[in-house]
Order: C-alpha cells, then structure tokens, then sequence
C-alpha cells in the first residue's frame, strides 16, 4: 500500500477563504493519480472547534464547515473512486474535544455517559491523582468545577481522553468507524494509538534517566502507565473484525518509549493491517539509525507481516531539511525517496515531499500552532510542514486567491508543482521514476524481504529480494563519497554514481539499487 497524505487545510483552497477543503481535494485528484499511490490519508476534517486543527473532534459523523459539507466529501469519495483510490479517514479514539456532547453530558452526568472519560477525584490536600503529564506541557490532568473532579487529557487541556475501558465507548466509537465503512471509505489511520488506554490504577511514571534533550516535563518521564496499556489488543482484534467486513485497511500511528514493539504488536494476525512510528522522523540521519530501525522493525514486525515506512508528515520538519546535513537540498530530497520507496512493508508519504520541499520558516507572528507559541523560539512548532501546496509560482502558490491561512514561503513557490512538472530533472519526476521502478520489480515490492548488508559506516546498505529477483541497495548518508566493495550485474537505478570492477562508489547524496 503507498499511501499520500493530504493536510486539508493546506491542500488547496476551492473557496478562497484562505483554508483548504475537501473540494480542493477533489479538484486536484488527477495529479494525486498522476502520483500512482493507491490511497489518500486524509487527516481530520470532522466537525471540531480547531483548538488542534481537527484533531479536537466534536462530531465524529459531520464535516467541518471550513472543509464543506457530507455532500462535498461523497464527491470526493466518488471522484477517487473512479481513479481507483481510496480514501483512508483519519480516526481520532484517544480523545475528544471538550465541545463533544459526549463530554457535555459526562460532566453533567447525562444519558448515561458519567464514565465516558477519565474522572478522577482529587487527593486530600486537593492535587491531581498522579505525577502524569501533557504531551503539549503542563499538568496532564485539568479541574472541572462541575462535577468537582479532575479529567485526563494527553494533549491540551480542551481535548479530554476517552474512558476506553468502559464498554459502551468502544462500542460507540466503532459505530462511528462503522458510518464511514459504509460510506465506502477505504480504511483507517488511527492517532496517537498508543495514548487510547491508561493504567486504571494511575500508578506514577517513573522518572527518566536522561532529561538533557527533554522540551518541557513530558521528556522527564518514562510513560509506563499513561498509555501502552494491554487493553489495546483485544480492541484492536474488535476493531479489525469490523475492518474485515469491508475488506478495509488500517494504519496506526504508534509513538512512545517503545514504539517499535508495540507496532509489532499492534499488527500481529488479527490485528491491524500497518503502523509507522516517529523512528525516522528524528533529527539522526546516520545510516547506523537507519539500520537500527529496520533491525528493530524486522524483529518485532517479522516477514510476511509488514510496517510502513514514513519520513516526514505533519507533526515533524520535513525531511528535505532535517536530514540534508549541508547538502544539496534537491539531491538529498531525492535520495530520501529512493530510500523510502527501497523499504519492505507500506510507504505513507506527506504533501509536497515528493516536490521536495524543505521545513518553511514562519514567523512568530504568523504561528498559528499553539504547541508552537508556548515553547517559541526554543521549538517553534508544526505549522513550518503544514505550510500550503504551491502549485504555481503565482500569488500564494495557487493555493487561493485569499491570503492562506499559513503563508506560503518564496522558496516553497519556486519549488511549484506546474515548474516541476515542466522540469525533467525535478525531485517531481524523479520521484515518477522512482515509484515506477518499485512498481515494476518485484525484490521492492511490500512483501519481498530485506537483508542488512555490511558496508562503511557512513553508507547504508541492504538486499531487497524475492523468487524473481535480487537488489542490492546503496545508500551514501555522509557529507563526503564512499567506496564500497560489492559484486553486482547491472544498474537499475541511481544518483552519483560510479560502478567499478567490483566496487561502487557513491558520491554526496548518492545512491544505486543494482541487480545481483
């Protein structure tokens, strides 16, 4: 499964108010299909309050209007459909926004809904339960003068969590999975799957040994019992019962101190199809990460099972920056898809990395993440990869005639999809190429193998091989060339390369998948 995903707000904007919507999607599907992806990840465009952008629900069965309406969504389902994509929708089962009648009536204690989130009564001297913290900063738990009760939230305090382990709310929230599966949606990314249960004991995290990289106090604890809880197989194993009445597909997004074992055990037989971890989304571009990773991945993810690849989306600096270490920014951004579309197992790629594009730089002023305004300038937030699709060198890239509601960079416009297009040599039609050449050979394919190979240290190097064929696959992530002894037979494809009698030697940003 190659997966795009598309951040509605900042896809393109149909009405020119300056937000992306979900007809913009729609009038941009032919070059989605010109992608050869096989779905759309759409994230959330539910009905919310947009305190996160979405990720805040207050109605799991409606459109937000700054997206559209029902009308514009089965529109766009249609549309997809008849290009032979699918539409995975983006469910949000951790939490809610604090404006969702659910919560309204848990805090009233109405129509039965008391124990829909995780009250807690205070300690005697008035303080919260336990030392738990917010991903976003501060106090994890956050006072409700109503019911004279604390309630837990993993991120900002206007998105209470779910009580998960009451009954009747995983039975809810697979209905609502339910109304999309019959709308015809393709499948599910689940959020922040690691934070749906917490430890009904609310036991204390212990603290962490190593807080010199910690942002704020989330970094100074090991999360042992404020998520990973064991309750989440068995929902899982609910959850992909439903999935199967519908031949849908599912994708989790796992973080967390051992994010990597719980994607092995959150895709085990009967569970959910893929997950992808924030593993290669860290600043680390050594090939010794990225072979620690997929060590990691292929012990706990073993063949025929597989992960999904990602290297960038909407939480993290995109790639092209993060790890371009001083480097051409094009040519790395093209090594960094070769070597995502060279992995076993499931691809989601985000917006405009196939152009690209680099971290944008936003102002203060113009920061509209609050995450960002807290901890300004020490981190500055995620609006600099949630910055608008340029796709002419026009005003405001052609993302809308109205001022974006993040702005569009001069250097994101120069790097504009009609430019590209017109350019053979563009990150875009390399990106073609590459996609086509895992398409056509059958060692790249999601469930051919992968075998770590010992090479320099600065040069990853693997086997990708299946009946039909074997790849060696070459990766140069230093600043400066290697030399690699290696047998080989021909060239499938390549960036600054040289092959030699029994050798290879890649320049800066290069790389060669040869058949052996």
């Amino acid at each position: 499964m190659i997966i795009y995903q598309v951040y509605p707000r900042s896809f393109q904007d149909s009405n020119n108010d300056g937000i992306g919507d979900l007809a913009g999607i729609e009038q941009k599907l032919d070059y989605i299909k010109s992608l050869d992806v096989d779905a759309i990840w759409i994230s959330p465009f539910f009905k919310s309050p947009m305190v996160d952008f979405g990720y805040d629900v207050s109605d799991y069965r409606d459109v937000d209007p700054i997206f559209g309406n029902m009308d514009d969504f089965k529109s766009l389902l249609a549309a997809a459909k008849k290009r032979g994509i699918g539409i995975i929708v983006d469910m949000v089962i951790s939490h809610t926004s604090e404006e969702h009648p659910w919560f309204k009536d848990s805090r009233l204690g109405k129509n039965g809904k008391s124990n829909w989130y995780l009250w807690v009564s205070p300690q005697p001297d008035g303080s919260p339960p336990n030392n738990w913290v917010s991903v976003f900063g501060g106090p994890a738990w956050r006072w409700d003068a109503e019911r004279r009760q604390y309630y837990f939230h993993s991120f900002f305090a206007s998105q209470p969590d779910l009580n998960m382990h009451n009954p009747d709310v995983q039975n809810q929230v697979l209905a609502d999975m339910r109304y999309w599966l019959d709308l015809g949606v393709a499948g599910f990314r689940f959020d922040a799957c690691n934070h749906v249960f917490q430890d009904l004991q609310l036991r204390n995290n212990p603290p962490r040994a190593d807080v010199s990289a910690a942002l704020h106090p989330y970094g100074f604890q090991v999360h042992v019992y404020d998520q990973a809880q064991p309750e989440m197989l068995p929902f899982l194993e609910r959850i992909r019962t439903l999935l199967d009445e519908y031949d849908a597909f599912s994708l989790a997004e796992v973080g967390g101190h051992d994010a990597i074992k719980l994607m092995g055990q959150y895709t085990e037989p009967g569970r959910l199809h893929s997950a992808y971890s924030f593993s290669l989304m860290q600043p680390d571009s050594s090939a010794q990460r990225v072979r620690d990773v997929i060590t990691e991945l292929e012990t706990n993810i073993p063949f025929p099972n597989a992960p999904c690849y990602a290297l960038s989306n909407h939480d993290k600096p995109r790639v092209a920056t993060r790890w371009q270490n001083g480097r051409d920014r094009a040519e790395t951004a093209k090594e960094m898809l070769a070597l995502l579309f060279a992995m076993r197992g499931d691809i989601c790629m985000y917006q405009g990395e196939e152009l690209g594009l680099p971290q944008a730089d936003v102002p203060f002023e113009r920061i509209q993440d609050p995450f960002g305004k807290s901890f300004w300038p020490k981190f500055k937030g995620r609006d600099g990869c949630r910055t608008p699709m340029p796709w002419t060198g026009g005003s405001h890239g052609g993302f809308s005639v109205a001022e974006p509601w993040l702005p569009v960079t001069d250097e994101h416009r120069a790097l504009n999809v009609a430019a590209q297009e017109a350019d053979p040599h563009s990150v875009l039609n390399f990106y073609r190429q590459m996609i086509a050449v895992r398409r056509a050979n059958p060692a790249l394919h999601r469930t051919a193998r992968i075998a770590l190979i010992d090479a320099p240290h600065a040069v990853l190097a693997f086997e990708r091989h299946c009946d039909a064929q074997r790849l060696l696959c070459l990766f140069n992530m230093d600043v400066i060339q290697h030399f690699i002894p290696c047998q080989y037979e021909n060239l499938l494809f390549g960036q600054h390369v040289t092959l030699n009698e029994g050798s290879v030697t890649l320049g800066v940003s290069g790389f060669c998948l040869v058949t052996i």
